[in-house]
Parts: structure tokens; C-alpha cells; sequence
């Protein structure tokens, strides 16, 4: 399963885009546009955040009703490339696409919280104005399952059904990788092809692009660039064993709980799911046949031991606050479970999932801001996704006739300083992409990169 996937023209010219709704989807996505010099305009009720986004971003923000006719009209709504709705509330999201698709706008993507909307194919949205709808508690459940299926890494992204993935882990003692140079682990690991394509690590904010001489610490956050038949080699390298998760305790039966239940008792997994809401736990009583659905708090320790959590594999908690979360998957850990995922509301806590001893720290806002940001791509991008703790992107490329990356071999592409390629498809075959590679019409190219460097990486691909 690819992550994000969407097939986007080229663009020669800004697009103009209009975000309605300045919370943490509509920040985050300014946020990324402001890397792009996009003619980007922000619509919120709320001085404040407006404030916060101006003295931050390069965009325009307009204080009022996304609903308003007449202010749609006076930002030149009828000019706009893509409009996106993401507000709190679905109602006005679907009601602003409705009205801004009608006043001219070529593209409406709006948020949604009702599930239905996706899975219902006998209506069509788009005839009353909606192109694309997202659900960041879709997306989420879909993120969680992701990443207990690959569960000694604590990120995961898939390209072209698994040909290559994207793999994140925390290096602990038992890594042979540390100390040693980039370099270094190439020459020894001669049976494992992987490619290191970024680091974060302790203590540096700029995420580190390795190149050679780059050496591997104790806590770095390494992410691999892997073809499908290295998966199992990889395991060794990093010093992780391939867990085996078969039993799931999820806490808080919300549409993300309710979800990843879902997913996960049609893959068998064994799910306990904990409600504290008597009437809503026997609402999903009746939803989720396979699933045990417990009522009770779990932040009761008491309860947790009841109900065995020493024989989890995994402790998923996703209930609406990010601090029950945070301290119910640490009360987890101490338990002896193996694998922890927390959702938080919190963009500021996502960074330190890894210092306080929780594997995953998902949010659902920072998801979906990344999959709606694939739709204002430039270039054949073919998919798109952003790994949790860092602040870049990993993008597929379709390669086409003509485009600069053909002319000659990776070595001597001058490719930015904070870019990596992570390897190419051809005809259905993974290749690793190393120096003297040469990149041809028809291939498809994964490539890793800081904000700064995405309009010179997407150049090359023209």
C-alpha cells in the first residue's frame, strides 16, 4: 500500500491557494506552502492565530467568514487553484468548497469527520462542488496499522505496493551501526542493500542529510531507504529483533480507536479495546464483533493488569487527550509491552516521542495537512508522504522524456546538499541508486529532502 498517492500535472506557474481555517491543519499547511513562494491566502475568525501566522509566515491571511460570498469574491476566489477547506467543522468546510467550486475556484479539497462520506460511492460530491474530501481519523487509523505491521520501526512509509520503503528506527546498544560511519557500514553490510537517507538526532534541530564520513550515535532517529528483499536483513543491522505482534489494547473507542479496531481484526489481530463511556462502549459492542470491548478507565493501573496487559504486543491510545496518551503508553511500557503509539493534539510533542520512551507519537492534523500537501506538488510526482519527526519529505517521481536527472549519473547531478536519492523502480524492479547510477525516461525515483532544497530536486525531474 503506497501512503499518499495521487497522480498531479505540472504546474509552470505559483498556484494560488486558499486555505480556510488557520487551526493545525490550515497552520501546517501555510506552513509548508511558505517554502514554496506560492500566492497562498489564509481565512480565520480568530485574530490571534492570524497574527501568530503573519509575524511567522510568508502568506496573506484576511480575518472573517470563509462562508462570506463577498469576501470569497474580494481575495479572487474565481482565480484560485486550489481551495481547501479545513476547518473544524465538516458542515462549513463542505459549505465554503460548495460555494467556492461555484465562484470559480478549479480545485476544493475538503476536511471531513464522517467516515461515510468516503466510503459511500453512490454519492457524488464533486457534482455539488467538492473534488476531494480527507478524514485525518481515516488517515490516522490507517498510520497505527502501518506501524504494527513494520513494528520494530517506529515509522513506515511504502512505495509502489512495498517495492521500497522508507523505515525509521532508534538506534539502542545492541546496533552494530554505532560509531561507525556511513561509509564504513556500506563496506561491512555487503549482503543488505539500504540506503541511510536522514538522521535526527539529540540535541540538533536541522535534520541531517548523512553523507560518507557521517557516523552513527547511540539515540540517533535513522531513517533507511529499503527494497522490499532487504526488509528482513535490515533487522540485524539496527540491532531490533522482528516483533510479533498478534495482541492489540487500544484505549478510547473514538472514530480513530474505532477504526484501527476495525483494521485490525480484519488483518486477525487480537484487539482489546477500553471505553470509559458506559454507553459508548456497548454502542461499539455492537459495531465491532470481533473486538473485546472493555468499559473502564485506563488510566487504571488496576484495570490495565485485569486485563492482562503484561501479554501485549502493542498499546495503542488514542483517546481525545494527549496527556492520558502519553502516560497510559508509559504505564504500558513499564508493563513489558513492546510496542507504544500515542495521538497527540500537540504539534510540540510530536519531537520527542523517542527521549521519553514511546515508540510512536502520531498526530492526526500533522497526517493530514501531508496528504492534502500532495495535491500542490509540482512535477510528475506520483506519491508523496512525511515522516513523523522531521521536517521533509519523501516523494516518488514519475521520470519523463527529456527531464535533467536523464542527462547524467547521480554523482554528477548536483543534487542539493540537503537532498538524498533513495532509490529507483524500473519495470517493476527495485535498484539501489548509488553514485555512478543512471537515471532513465520511465523510471521512478524516490527522493528524500529538506524544505529548502524541494524546487531544485523538482527541477531536475523536468
Amino acid at each position: 500500500m503506497c501512503k499518499y498517492h495521487i497522480f498531479v500535472p505540472v504546474y509552470n506557474h505559483n498556484m494560488k491557494i486558499i486555505i480556510a481555517g488557520a487551526g493545525d491543519v490550515g497552520f501546517h499547511l501555510a506552513k509548508l506552502l511558505s517554502y514554496e513562494s506560492q500566492d497562498t491566502y489564509i481565512i480565520d475568525f480568530d485574530g490571534d492565530k492570524l497574527n501568530y501566522i503573519n509575524n511567522h509566515l510568508d502568506v496573506i491571511t484576511k480575518k472573517g467568514d470563509a462562508t462570506s460570498i463577498s469576501l470569497l469574491k474580494e481575495i479572487g476566489v474565481d482565480s484560485a487553484d486550489l481551495l481547501l477547506a479545513v476547518t473544524e467543522s465538516q458542515n462549513t468546510n463542505f459549505t465554503i468548497s460548495v460555494i467556492g467550486k461555484s465562484l470559480g475556484a478549479k480545485k476544493t479539497i475538503a476536511r471531513i469527520d464522517n467516515p461515510e462520506f468516503l466510503e459511500n460511492s453512490s454519492i457524488d460530491f464533486k457534482k455539488f462542488g467538492v473534488d476531494f474530501m480527507i478524514s485525518p481519523e481515516e488517515l490516522a487509523a490507517e498510520e497505527i496499522q502501518m506501524l504494527l505491521d513494520q513494528s520494530s520501526f517506529n515509522d513506515t512509509v511504502t512505495f509502489e505496493n512495498g517495492l521500497f520503503n522508507v523505515m525509521g528506527t532508534t538506534l539502542g546498544y545492541k546496533s552494530p551501526l554505532l560509531d561507525m560511519s556511513v561509509k564504513e557500514a556500506k563496506e561491512i553490510f555487503t549482503n543488505v542493500d539500504f540506503i541511510t537517507i536522514a538522521i535526527k538526532r539529540e540535541g540538533v534541530s536541522q535534520t541531517i542529510i548523512p553523507r560518507g564520513d557521517t557516523v552513527y550515535k547511540l539515540n540517533d532517529q535513522v531513517y533507511f531507504s529499503v527494497p522490499h528483499y532487504s526488509i528482513e536483513n535490515l533487522y540485524p543491522v539496527v540491532g531490533k529483533e522482528h516483533l510479533n505482534i498478534k495482541n492489540v489494547m487500544i484505549l478510547g473507542g473514538s472514530s480513530i480507536g474505532s477504526k484501527t479496531a476495525r483494521n485490525l481484526c480484519k488483518e486477525n489481530f487480537n484487539v482489546k479495546l477500553i471505553e470509559r463511556k458506559k454507553e459508548k462502549s456497548f454502542q461499539l459492542a455492537e459495531q465491532l464483533n470481533d473486538t473485546l470491548l472493555i468499559c473502564g478507565d485506563g488510566r487504571d493501573i488496576e484495570l490495565l493488569e485485569e486485563e492482562n496487559i503484561r501479554e501485549m504486543d502493542a498499546f495503542v491510545a488514542v483517546t481525545g487527550d494527549s496527556e492520558t496518551n502519553i502516560m497510559s503508553c508509559l504505564v504500558a511500557k513499564s508493563k513489558g509491552v513492546k510496542k507504544t503509539i500515542a495521538l497527540v493534539e500537540n504539534m510540540d510533542y510530536i519531537n520527542i516521542s523517542q527521549t521519553i520512551g514511546i515508540n510512536t507519537l502520531i498526530n492526526k492534523k500533522l497526517i493530514a495537512a501531508s496528504s492534502i500537501f500532495r495535491h500542490i506538488r509540482k512535477g510528475e510526482i506520483l506519491a508523496l508522504a512525511n515522516l513523523h519527526n522531521i521536517d521533509a519529505e519523501v516523494f516518488e517521481f514519475e521520470v519523463l522524456s527529456g527531464a535533467k536527472v536523464t542527462k547524467k549519473p547521480i554523482k554528477e547531478l548536483k543534487l542539493p546538499r540537503d537532498a538524498v536519492f533513495g532509490g529507483i523502480i524500473r519495470d517493476g524492479k527495485a535498484l539501489m541508486s548509488f553514485g555512478d547510477f543512471q537515471i532513465r525516461e520511465g523510471d521512478k525515483a524516490i527522493v528524500f529532502c529538506l524544505p529548502e532544497a524541494i524546487s531544485t530536486v523538482e527541477d531536475l525531474f523536468r
